[in-house]
């Protein structure tokens, strides 16, 4: 049953990973990149940890990628959010 789900979050992953993919490419923002790439490896390891033998989802690589995956989501909204040079307010 666990790999039920697994399989199945990691297809969602996948797919909405898709979709980000096809917002970015009409849209070009960067914003929908990075969510992409996030779900992209949300779902890979999903796939990972499932067919890796021995060992939980408690060693630190887990983490890590988690980490990965959910700093590109926290990358791209903070860099949507933040103020570009030479746009906004003119220095004098």
């Amino acid at each position: 049953m666990t790999h039920l789900l697994a399989g199945a979050i990691a297809m969602a992953s996948l797919i909405i990973a898709l979709f980000f993919v096809r917002f970015w490419r009409s849209s070009g923002d960067r914003f929908f990149l990075y969510f992409a790439l996030s779900f992209a490896i949300e779902g890979l390891h999903r796939v990972y940890a499932v067919t890796q033998t021995g060992g939980g989802e408690d060693s630190p690589l887990h983490y890590l990628i988690r980490l990965l995956a959910y700093g590109l989501i926290i990358w791209a909204i903070l860099e949507k959010n933040l103020p570009r040079k030479g746009r906004g307010r003119e220095e004098r």
